[in-house]
């Protein structure tokens, strides 16, 4: 169907092809839209129906969007506003400039220029700016009858009608009712006496990492927003959340590269950009390992003297390192899922500690074997080797483990804390371990 559509295009055959997209899930048109150069995009758009032309621009990228926008009438851009979820809305407007902001502004009428305005002013990662107005409110005192009845009029154009929200006259939120509940209750019950009070909600300032917490934690589909005051002023749908988790698990994958965290798809970003955001950190590692290279200038003296200490160094440093970023990557997924808290940082060591000592124990014991059975390694240089990778093991277990947490408990992003730079420390604390064994055993 896909490739059918696009050689219509090409051959100008836009009512065959208006007859055939029409039939398309919105989220492939959008993918369609992403192939075609930006003259042809535009006539197709323009042919699409007006409820799935905006439905497919809350799909496509910022860019197209904006390009969109700059492109076609007032009274086009109000077609558009006019079917777009409010929440949609506010996402596409905080990705775009200025100038696009107010042409779209401009062609809303004065009660949603208003919402927008506030909608716009909440905190970028906060419920505020990702919630939706679109959502279902009975008052206490309905029956069950007159809360269908009013979820027929007026849930037609509402994002979600399985949960519903109770509130009284002041909008304070009382309560929550699903679909199902009423449908199957009986058409002369009050709300208030079968509505669940005990209602989970978040406040309009709540980071978005706490909500999607929240959502896993009690497997909503849907979530109440609140004021200071505890009215109910929006509502967060899983369709966001699953947007935010794909966001954060980006972020978090990119500082534990050392990368600084970009929204923009790899290849739709400039080599320049992508460079910038990875130089900084590959400076500061960088820089910072000259610190192993001062500790082996130190200890010149012991290399000189046993020359086959040098061949060991490179697997000592990789296996410390790599023992590191297993923990390291356990403990960060753990806070993040909110598995593990800050409270737990003894558990976590003591964990660590069993679980480095029985891991270090098997590699050291295999490594002993394979240098002074198999390789015909010296015996204390086999040992020296071995005692080295076994506390090399060890601290880089309690390291990854504990690194992550003290990042949270200092308010910085534990992915920091992650392979190359546990990497960078378990590396020098290696080469001190190493060279004093060897000092020690050797008599250097």
């Amino acid at each position: 169907m896909k490739e059918l559509i696009l050689n219509l295009i090409e051959q100008g055959k836009y009512a065959d092809v208006r007859e055939k997209i029409v039939h398309m899930n919105v989220v492939d048109i959008a993918q369609l839209f992403e192939e075609l150069d930006h003259q042809k995009l535009i006539i197709v758009f323009r042919i699409l129906p007006k409820e799935i032309a905006s439905g497919v621009f809350s799909y496509i990228p910022n860019e197209l969007q904006k390009f969109i926008i700059e492109y076609i009438t007032d009274k086009e851009i109000k077609n558009i506003l006019d079917e777009l979820f409010f929440d949609d809305t506010i996402d596409f407007l905080e990705e775009m400039p200025s100038n696009i902001v107010k042409k779209v502004i401009k062609n809303t009428d004065e009660e949603t220029r208003k919402l927008i305005n506030q909608f716009l002013n909440y905190p970028e990662d906060s419920a505020g700016s990702i919630m939706t107005i679109e959502f279902v409110d009975l008052k206490k005192e309905m029956s069950v009858r007159q809360a269908i009845q009013h979820i027929k009029e007026t849930g037609v154009d509402k994002e979600t009608i399985n949960t519903c929200y109770v509130i009284d006259n002041k909008r304070k939120l009382e309560g929550v009712i699903s679909i199902r509940k009423l449908i199957l209750s009986e058409d002369s019950i009050i709300l208030k006496d079968i509505m669940e009070r005990d209602v989970v909600y978040i406040n309009t300032y709540d980071d978005q990492e706490k909500i999607a917490s929240l959502f896993k934690k009690y497997d909503f589909l849907s979530m109440p927003v609140v004021d200071q005051e505890c009215r109910l002023v929006g509502i967060v749908t899983i369709d966001d959340i699953i947007d935010i988790i794909d966001q954060e698990n980006t972020e978090d994958f990119q500082k534990m590269a050392a990368i600084q965290p970009s929204e923009k798809e790899y290849l739709k970003t400039s080599s320049l950009v992508l460079a910038k955001h990875r130089i900084i950190w590959l400076l500061i590692l960088m820089i910072s390992a000259t610190i192993t290279g001062r500790i082996i200038r130190k200890y010149d003296n012991v290399l000189q003297s046993v020359l086959v200490l040098t061949s060991f160094i490179p697997m000592l440093m990789d296996t410390g390192g790599n023992a590191g970023s297993q923990s390291s990557a356990l403990i960060i997924r753990g806070l993040a899922l909110g598995d593990i808290n800050l409270k737990d940082v003894l558990k976590v060591l003591w964990k660590e500690i069993k679980v480095g000592f029985l891991v270090g124990l098997v590699l050291s014991s295999v490594n002993f074997i394979r240098l002074f059975c198999f390789e015909k390694t010296e015996l204390l240089i086999s040992v020296t080797v071995t005692i080295t990778l076994f506390f090399t093991v060890l601290f880089a277990k309690v390291v990854g483990g504990i690194l992550p947490i003290m990042a949270k408990k200092l308010r910085i992003d534990p992915a920091i804390m992650a392979s190359p730079l546990i990497t960078t420390i378990v590396d020098a604390v290696v080469l001190i371990i190493y060279f004093s064994i060897a000092t020690w055993l050797l008599g250097i």
